[in-house]
């Protein structure tokens, strides 16, 4: 059967063997792991996860795809190391298939177009994965990790879960249909909830960051403001030694954490 891709679904199927082999060896797979992949596509990178793990369940919403991966893995499926699903990734239940919170891997060539809600659903997940390799947007990539030592919202809300690394380039040409930009693969592990001690606390945490990125032109204290009083601000500033200059982006995420915990208290 011959798949056309679908733009409508971020349809772009990766074709890069040294890429394939570095999103397995940046997830450290190994037959002890169970490997959720997102958009299986027409099954490259799951070949080699079922090579590897223990098992896969692999959720692909688009029922053409569901039709092929079915037929070259009938094998697989029967000895059920792999677990096709055909679903919306985004209304995937991990506790549903047995996942347990820290007992599974996320590794993926996933839409550029749902990036952002794969990474606030899975990482603020109650079940969340220990380890999160992702083919994404190499912009994307960059300003996760930060490579010029700028934080925005985007790299502190997954630095404070995990620790994330850019792993390689993957140029547009080696994916079909060709995107129009190059990708990237992020690694982020030890994935955990530690920097928090409640719901609460996340929330609050989301409330400050969101704040102080509100305004990119004004200076942290004065977007603060946005959510609390200026001498609290201005009390803060002077407590925690940060300088009256700073903007939101100037601040790495040990910072970020001290900010919450003063502010928390006020909120």
């Amino acid at each position: 059967m011959i798949h056309k891709a679908k733009k409508s679904m971020g349809q772009n199927f990766l074709k890069s063997e040294p890429a394939l082999r570095m999103m397995c060896e940046a997830g450290e797979v190994s037959d002890k792991d169970i490997v959720l992949e997102i958009g299986p596509g027409k099954g490259a990178l799951t070949s080699r996860l079922l090579e590897k793990s223990k098992k896969v369940i692999a959720i692909e919403k688009d029922r053409d795809l569901i039709t092929i991966l079915e037929d070259k893995f009938a094998e697989e499926i029967e000895n059920k190391k792999l677990e096709l699903i055909n679903q919306d990734i985004l209304e995937f239940d991990p506790n549903s298939y047995g996942l347990k919170n820290d007992g599974y891997k996320i590794i993926a060539n996933i839409p550029y177009n749902i990036t952002g809600a794969i990474f606030k659903k899975f990482l603020s997940e109650k079940t969340a994965p220990e380890t999160m390799v992702l083919l994404v947007q190499k912009e994307v990539a960059m300003r996760i990790v930060a490579t010029d030592k700028k934080e925005s919202i985007l790299s502190l809300s997954v630095k404070v879960y995990g620790n994330p690394k850019y792993m390689m380039k993957v140029g547009k040409r080696f994916f079909s249909p060709a995107p129009k930009v190059d990708s990237a693969i992020v690694a982020i592990t030890n994935i955990s909830k530690n920097n928090f001690n409640s719901q609460e606390s996340e929330e609050k945490f989301f409330l400050i960051i969101k704040s102080a990125f509100s305004h990119k032109r004004k200076v942290l204290r004065k977007n603060l403001e946005g959510i609390t009083t200026a001498d609290i601000i201005e009390s803060m500033f002077k407590n925690l030694k940060i300088d009256q200059k700073a903007r939101a982006e100037d601040l790495p995420l040990p910072m970020w954490l001290e900010i919450h915990r003063y502010l928390s208290t006020y909120l």
